[in-house]
């Protein structure tokens, strides 16, 4: 059978019968030989000397408190590559979903910068296998999203006011897709504050046989001192108080170590293909382990995925220290995304926090 997830550098020369189409503003509906046709759009001014075919229609307009269907494509067949880009402001006010094979509820919602690794509505590269975003607030993601029957991919607009200027392309592959093919789902949660004494749960509820694949987490600190002492824990199939997969530290999780300090008394910024920290915001001029400050951090398991038969739960400890060499449970800002391949149906997510849940402030 042909490779639905496409080619890799290693068998780029083989041939295959896969139809490739591409939706965008220009081609909404990703039909053959349909691109380029508008006479109306954001560019018609623009193009007023040149007319049809001329970049009339590069982008759209998200209305107020509406949702917005990008893509409608019957398959078989897996979404390959997905570009977009929107002012930062909307990265948290924006909620992308996919449904896969006509299921009522979606097998990913998450906010739209936090899909991309962009969780603080503040640019910040990522040079990742998956998820790459370039200058100046490009998002890709490589994520292969299979499906059997259909794919539709909507992204709403919370906020009171219309969304000027979202530039899209979503480009996929008509195709076979094997038997033992699961889906991509992705699911956003929030503390904040995490509660005192208790951990975050960036996971819980899935239902079926698949495998963990990635994780991205925006958090801040609230207090000063160092911050990433706690572990992240997978409990699969069945586990109860005690998880099968204990890291040893926050920072340990996503390939770092000692802090991420170096040189000594600065963050380390790292992107690297599998897991990185691309993003440190500080707070001020009292340096790294002062409180409030904001980070952006992905560890992908694609060499080494988590896998399940029946469930799977994921927890995060937060923990630093206090007087004594004790530590210190810590009430911090949150945020996680996390992505997993499973068989449909899938089980309903806990519900999206509102907007003013999302916000960053």
């Amino acid at each position: 059978m042909e490779p639905f997830w496409g080619p890799a550098l290693h068998n780029i020369f083989l041939l295959s019968h896969a139809k490739t189409r591409s939706i965008s503003a220009e081609n909404p509906t990703g039909e053959k030989g349909k691109g380029g046709m508008a006479t109306e759009g954001a560019g018609a001014r623009a193009a007023r000397d040149l007319g049809q075919g001329w970049k009339v229609s590069p982008c759209i307009t998200l209305p107020a408190r509406t949702t917005v269907t990008l893509a409608e494509i019957q398959g078989p067949g897996t979404i390959q590559h997905i570009w977009n880009t929107v002012h930062p402001d909307w990265w948290r006010r924006l909620v992308f979903r996919a449904y896969w094979d006509d299921e009522p509820t979606p097998s990913i919602e998450t906010p739209l910068g936090d899909f991309f690794c962009n969780g603080w509505c503040r640019r910040c590269n990522v040079n990742s296998l998956p998820i790459a975003v370039n200058p100046a607030g490009g998002f890709n993601s490589y994520w292969p999203m299979p499906f059997r029957q259909s794919a539709r991919i909507t992204i709403e607009n919370l906020w009171d006011e219309d969304c000027h200027g979202y530039y899209y392309q979503i480009t996929y592959a008509l195709t076979e897709v094997p038997e033992d093919a699961g889906y991509l789902h992705a699911q956003f949660r929030r503390s904040n504050p995490l509660p005192y004494k208790q951990v975050h749960t960036l996971l819980d509820g899935v239902q079926g046989q698949g495998h963990y694949v990635g994780t991205y987490l925006a958090w801040q600190v609230n207090n000063n001192g160092w911050w990433g002492e706690g572990e992240m824990k997978f409990y699969l199939d069945g586990d109860g108080d005690f998880a099968t997969i204990v890291g040893t530290g926050t920072e340990d999780y996503f390939g770092g170590a000692w802090n991420f300090e170096h040189p000594p008394g600065q963050y380390g910024v790292y992107s690297t293909p599998f897991l990185g920290m691309p993003q440190v915001i500080m707070a001020g001029e009292g340096g790294m382990y002062q409180s409030q400050q904001r980070h952006g951090m992905y560890r992908w398991h694609i060499p080494d995925p988590i896998r399940f038969e029946n469930d799977i739960r994921v927890t995060i400890q937060a923990l630093g220290w206090r007087s004594g060499g004790r530590y210190l449970p810590l009430q911090d800002d949150i945020s996680s995304t996390v992505w997993w391949y499973q068989r449909e149906p899938h089980a309903p997510f806990p519900p999206l926090p509102d907007r003013d849940g999302l916000e960053v402030i």
